[in-house]
């Protein structure tokens, strides 16, 4: 992402949940700041409350470089809108070259497992074309929500070439939600021999549970990549209230264990694939504004099938014997979670 903000002419938009004042983010500045000094136009679109650490003197001197920054819903004078945020990640380079998924801006994500023993698991996606520029107009929502001025975005052009079929689903408080829930819905009821989900924030709502029982009745080898460890435990013991449903109804679930996961990918049938910033919770399904891309093409459902497959080689496959004879602790927290699955 860096090399690609490096050979930017005109422009750059950079859209984060969670970006830190830490060695990456300091990095990201750095690229950004040159990038404004040659000319080009930089603007910087950061959650308020998903990069609360990051100071004051951060931001300020993004803004001594010209670099156009804004806070999405700060505390104030947005209280009551303070719920709601912006969990969106999203790079867009002059409006054809773009990147999107579940990556932040900070070291867990921009180093490597041996440089840096805490670096989480990630997908992220790299697109160029079109895709590009709706990604631009995605960003652009959030820019003037947070009281960005407007700029302008002329039609899109044409594409050249044949390249993978892409339809950005993208979703805000009070549009989209539905939408993204329908299309994600309709991806797993359409599968017919394989549908591997893998997801950070595993706390869905009970009809969840049953689309994807009804995968398995029709023969659909369905399997959940979930975390074996998280940054969020309280989210983690409310997926676990699911998994005795889940279990009974033949899916099959892997808790991944060399890092925190925080990757949400699906890949059905080999054929259709789906990166992005969404969970499998109630958080990104009402009160976050989101971003994903379902792609449509073997060469993308191979690299992200590829990617499955090793993730299971460091991953524990939880079994409905075992885990029925769970201690009765662990228990009481996931029934007590689960039901916090709401406001979690």
């Amino acid at each position: 992402m860096c090399r690609a903000m490096e050979a930017a002419r005109q422009e750059i938009l950079v859209e984060a949940y969670i970006w830190k004042d830490d060695s990456t983010g300091q990095a990201f500045l750095d690229v950004l700041a040159r990038a404004a000094r040659r000319g080009v136009a930089v603007r910087v679109l950061a959650d308020a409350y998903g990069s609360l650490s990051a100071r004051s003197a951060f931001w300020q001197r993004m803004k001594d470089h010209r670099i156009e920054v804004r806070l999405f819903h700060p505390l104030f004078p947005y209280l009551w809108f303070y719920p709601l945020r912006n969990h969106r990640k999203i790079l867009v380079i002059d409006r054809g070259l773009a990147y999107t998924g579940g990556m932040n801006i900070s070291d867990e994500y921009g180093s490597s497992r041996s440089a840096h023993p805490d670096a989480w698991r990630d997908t992220h996606a790299r697109v160029e074309g079109p895709t590009a520029w709706e990604l631009a107009v995605v960003f652009s929502e959030g820019w003037i929500r947070a009281g960005g001025t407007p700029f302008e975005l002329p039609s899109l052009r044409p594409a050249a070439g044949d390249g993978a079929r892409i339809l950005v689903l993208d979703s805000r408080p009070g549009r989209g939600h539905l939408e993204s829930a329908s299309v994600l819905s309709a991806i797993v009821q359409a599968a017919q021999v394989s549908l591997w989900i893998t997801n950070a924030y595993f706390a869905p709502k009970p009809l969840a549970i049953d689309i994807l029982g009804r995968a398995v009745k029709r023969g659909v080898d369905v399997r959940l990549l979930l975390p074996g460890r998280s940054d969020v435990a309280l989210v983690r013991h409310a997926g676990h209230g699911y998994f005795s449903d889940l279990l009974a109804r033949g899916v099959r679930i892997f808790e991944y264990k060399s890092a925190i996961l925080h990757a949400k990918s699906m890949v059905a049938d080999g054929f259709v694939s789906v990166v992005g910033s969404t969970n499998m919770d109630f958080r990104s399904f009402h009160f976050n504004a989101e971003c994903n891309l379902v792609i449509l093409e073997e060469k993308t459902a191979r690299t992200l099938s590829a990617a499955f497959e090793e993730d299971l080689e460091e991953s524990v496959e939880i079994l409905e014997g075992l885990w029925n004879r769970r201690r009765r602790v662990h228990r009481a927290a996931d029934w007590f979670a689960r039901r916090l699955s709401p406001i979690l």
